[in-house]
């Protein structure tokens, strides 16, 4: 892809999760024991996120999963820009998994040599919705296969990231078509 805003503000972020310190409370955010990748493959969309200036002016966010034959995978990432009628734009990636975590730590590259850490940390037992976020827990996306989700399913999944002491007033939900 070419270089664009979008892309250089990603690599930004990419940079910024390398050279973040882990905070103390970071060591006790855990991840869900085992993702299956052929499920979490496919299409997914943001629902809602602490906003991050990569992602400023995006609506109608979502990003795709595509299992790669060398083992890694491939992340397509893309948003209409300053509107929902706005401008696609997306960036394409790589995200390779961890060792030992059972496939729910992954480590997302943009743009060589950086990569940020992307963890799941809750997940739906039928794959409907996924939660994402970095042990510093200054990153945070809701995720889910259809652009709406029900209001119950969002009501328990903000209950249990508050436990996990995510600060719910930094959650902006994500416009979608």
């Amino acid at each position: 892809m070419k270089a664009t805003p979008l892309n250089k503000l990603i690599s930004l972020f990419i940079i910024s999760l390398i050279m973040t310190p882990t905070v103390a409370n970071s060591q006790t955010l855990q991840t869900v024991p085992y993702v299956d990748l052929n499920k979490y493959a496919g299409k997914w969309y943001e629902i809602a996120s602490y906003p991050q200036r990569f992602q400023k002016g995006c609506h109608c966010t979502t990003a795709e999963y595509t299992l790669s034959e060398k083992g890694y995978v491939i992340v397509e990432n893309r948003c209409n820009k300053d509107g929902i009628n706005g401008r696609v734009a997306g960036i394409k990636g790589k995200a390779f998994v961890e060792k030992n975590s059972g496939n729910a730590k992954l480590k997302v590259q943009f743009f060589w040599p950086f990569k940020g850490k992307y963890w799941i940390i809750d997940l739906a037992d039928d794959y409907s919705y996924a939660v994402v976020s970095h042990p510093n827990m200054k990153y945070l996306w809701i995720l889910s296969r259809t652009p709406m989700m029900d209001a119950a399913v969002y009501q328990q999944i903000t209950a249990r990231l508050k436990e996990k002491g995510f600060d719910l007033t930094k959650l902006h939900i994500t416009q979608q078509i």
